[in-house]
């Protein structure tokens, strides 16, 4: 006795909408059209769409949980009962399959697909990653040859298939199922070219390049990506153009360094602007502003002025400022003269007598 609850994993008090969810599963993985030429699938699709038959009627389902059978009230007795069967699976079914197997109806051409996808890389200025801009760009694409509309045939070079005679598909019997596949002479077009066209060279496209103005959004970042839809190379039978893809890459700064959207920038002191303090101007990407250096500044100590960082969908992030203070290499002797002042003043040894290396072994006496 066949288990009809095992062959579709179901328990014995499966709702309708999960025998048929179950169904639909098995009936995709094991279906014909999926499998050529596959014994296997083709006797477990049978055997999925016989338990089927029996679990989603009420009264079969109801004798057969009674009698362990439905011999007699419309089981599978013989192969005759069977593809009647099937046939009337799939025509109670179509709100279960939807267009899971497509429309099996001849049909002529093959199905529209979209065209291949383009991409380009622009390099841009820091400044035009930071305020936006608009670019000119120059890509080279396909285009549909206008002399044979993409068929890449001669006006009199065109044939109708002798294979499918046109239908662009093919009909077959396997087992129980009468089924249907793409023509593999016309490729599902239902013509053949006898003569290609002069001008494509039978390829239905010419390269064209074209010109197009980029609007670079304020606050973009190196490596953002631009799409632009419809861009790419023209679909194929009616189908829609790709897509384009601009990658972005943007130069570095001489002085500013960008994280997310706030900006880094290291400005030089003196040694007295360090020690004594001072107000001095730096710059921006947004112009001049001021910061205090306050008596006693150390070298790599940081400033933020807020608000002066880059401006990215409505927030403005900040100016992180690094000092570093700039040692003179040369010195007038009156400026000797003067640090000389200042390190007795600071009781300062500047004899050396006692060298760094020994300090150092002392400490760890």
């Amino acid at each position: 006795m066949k288990d009809y609850y095992s062959i579709l994993g179901v328990s014995r008090n499966a709702t309708e909408e999960e025998i048929k969810k179950r169904y639909r599963e098995l009936a995709i993985k094991y279906h014909p059209d999926r499998n050529p030429n596959n014994k296997e699938a083709e006797e477990k699709f049978k055997e999925i769409s016989e338990a089927y038959s029996v679990l989603i009627d009420p009264k079969k389902r109801a004798q057969y949980d009674q009698f362990g059978t439905v011999d007699g009230t419309g089981g599978f007795s013989s192969e005759y009962d069977f593809a009647t069967a099937f046939s009337d699976i799939f025509s109670d079914l179509s709100s279960v399959f939807g267009d899971i197997f497509g429309d099996h109806s001849y049909h002529r051409g093959p199905r529209p697909e979209k065209g291949e996808d383009i991409g380009i890389n622009l390099t841009i200025d820091f400044k035009e990653a930071v305020f936006g801009a608009k670019k000119e760009i120059r890509i080279k694409r396909k285009k549909t040859c206008p002399k044979c509309g993409g068929s890449g045939a001669d006006k009199r070079g065109i044939e109708t298939c002798p294979y499918c005679r046109g239908r662009g598909e093919i009909s077959y019997t396997q087992g129980f199922f009468s089924m249907r596949r793409t023509c593999p002479k016309c490729g599902g077009r239902g013509v053949i070219i006898t003569k290609k066209c002069t001008y494509c060279g039978g390829v239905g496209y010419i390269y064209e390049e074209e010109k197009l103005v980029v609007n670079i959004e304020q606050g973009i970042n190196d490596g953002d990506i631009i799409r632009i839809t419809g861009k790419g190379n023209p679909g194929k039978y009616g189908g829609p153009s790709g897509d384009l893809y601009i990658y972005i890459h943007v130069k570095e700064h001489e002085f500013f360094k960008r994280k997310g959207r706030d900006i880094h920038v290291e400005i030089p002191i003196s040694i007295t602007q360090a020690a004594l303090g001072a107000t001095i101007k730096v710059p921006t990407i947004w112009g001049e502003s001021e910061i205090t250096i306050p008596p006693g500044t150390q070298n790599g100590d940081t400033f933020i002025l807020k608000h002066k960082g880059v401006e990215l969908n409505g927030m403005r992030g900040k100016q992180v400022v690094k000092v570093r203070v700039v040692i003179p290499k040369e010195l007038t002797k009156r400026q000797k003269e003067l640090l000389e002042e200042f390190a007795k003043e600071s009781g300062e040894d500047l004899s050396y007598k006692e060298s760094i290396l020994n300090k150092f072994k002392n400490i760890f006496k």
